[in-house]
């Protein structure tokens, strides 16, 4: 597991890029994450960059100043010029801590390389963000006990969890074509619904429209058709976490997911950041990972010494809402709920292994969602089917509107970050997206 702590990890270190040295800064050396992008507006091709305070380091621009010269060959200098994330990622762990290094060694204070290097620096506020990778895969996972536990007691009061749940990390196969990045804005879905006490189906808008508080994990280099990933490997496996909002159309849920589970509920759209934080930023924020002793234990190729040490990742993640009249008001966002991704029930290293463990075969760019995050306390929960009790409480805003479910014009923002005494604050950015009225039938 990425767990060793190196110079990059050092809380005293400082970057010349003044704005990445301030107190919570999301972005500050330490943390280094990769995007795709380019200048706003423009017809630039996009291209790879990392997040340093409120600017990026154009990387094609950061290998012509030769900063990555010890790294030079041509399966690197492909990936560093592409137009997505997906060859940086193929090249593996290796490669990604030493890139990591040069980029921490050049960025410092009192870095030679600084000259060259600043006329490298975009402006976030200039910029906008494509995929950081192309997605050729997306798979769901239903990680938090808590979630699972509080939404089948809407549906199964006396029997909450499914059988499988304590054994098995649960999956499911989502549509990668509809992913988007931050800013994303859909059309309220169409599709099936089963009123309450009819007797058929009608067709027409979705009205309980939600959104899921998740983590992504990116895929870096793969495994063969056939072969399997171990547990002790996995995370070598793993380029890095995301945030992601998987939307879902509650009541389209509730009718169709029976008995193959979730389809057109949750296939139209779901968003994340822009930015991929990599496990080795990380490293200092690991948490033990923890199983009730009362709870089945996990399977031999599910379980090892290390996961149970550090296998957890200590990542705040709220949520906010911004309605429509908010925003013409000039409100700001509210927040809605605050969690941590160590509530996990099943960790990262878990979600590769059993994804694999019948010989499917990932690839770099794939992405797997970590499902709901909500944690044991009810202001935790990362969905408003588990805010407002199923719809049956309503939450009332500071500008006196109500919420049962997302309304047309409302847009979520979900933010990440780990922090710890004496550490600097590593943050994922945001991610924001907004549902439009459905299309006209």
């Amino acid at each position: 597991m990425t767990l060793a702590l190196n110079e990059t990890h050092d809380a005293q270190l400082r970057s010349w890029v003044s704005s990445a040295n301030e107190a919570q800064c999301d972005f500050p050396i330490q943390n280094l994450p990769y995007g795709v992008f380019r200048h706003a507006g423009s017809a630039e091709v996009f291209r790879i960059g990392v997040a340093i305070g409120d600017q990026i380091l154009d990387l094609k621009a950061a290998q012509a100043a030769g900063i990555f010269a010890s790294l030079k060959s041509p399966q690197f200098d492909h990936a560093i010029t592409s137009t997505s994330l997906n060859a940086l990622m193929d090249i593996g762990s290796t490669a990604w801590g030493i890139l990591r290094l040069l980029l921490s060694r050049a960025l410092r204070e009192g870095s030679p390389q600084q000259t060259e290097l600043t006329a490298a620096l975009i402006p976030q506020a200039e910029a906008e963000y494509a995929l950081p990778a192309q997605i050729g895969d997306y798979t769901d996972f239903y990680t938090s006990i808590h979630h699972a536990t509080a939404v089948g007691k809407l549906f199964r009061p006396d029997n909450p969890l499914l059988p499988n749940y304590k054994w098995v990390p649960i999956g499911y196969h989502g549509r990668s074509s509809s992913i988007g990045v931050s800013g994303q804005q859909f059309r309220r879905p169409i599709g099936q619904t089963m009123p309450p006490n009819a007797t058929s189906p009608v067709f027409g808008p979705a009205k309980r429209m939600d959104y899921e508080l998740e983590i992504g994990i990116f895929i870096g280099n793969g495994n063969a058709p056939g072969e399997n990933i171990r547990i002790d490997q996995a995370e070598s496996h793993v380029f890095g976490l995301c945030l992601l909002n998987d939307w879902s159309a509650r009541d389209m849920q509730a009718w169709e997911y029976q008995p193959l589970g979730p389809f057109l509920a949750k296939n139209f759209a779901s968003t994340i950041s822009p930015w991929v934080v990599t496990l080795e930023a990380l490293a200092p924020y690991r948490h033990q990972w923890q199983r009730e002793a009362t709870d089945p234990q996990p399977l031999a190729y599910l379980e090892s010494a290390d996961l149970r040490s550090h296998g957890a990742f200590d990542v705040e993640l709220e949520v906010l809402v911004q309605t429509k009249a908010m925003r013409e008001q000039g409100v700001p966002a509210q927040r809605l709920s605050l969690s941590n991704f160590r509530h996990s029930y099943w960790s990262v290293s878990q979600l590769v292994t059993h994804h694999t463990v019948n010989g499917c075969n990932l690839r770099a760019g794939d992405l797997l969602g970590s499902g709901t995050q909500s944690g044991p306390a009810p202001k935790e929960a990362g969905s408003l089917l588990e805010l407002t009790a199923g719809g049956k409480q309503p939450l009332t805003l500071a500008n006196g509107e109500q919420r049962i479910f997302i309304e047309d014009g409302d847009t979520i923002i979900m933010r990440g970050w780990a922090q710890k005494p004496g550490l600097p604050r590593i943050g994922f950015g945001e991610v924001a997206g907004t549902l439009l009225p459905a299309r006209t039938l």
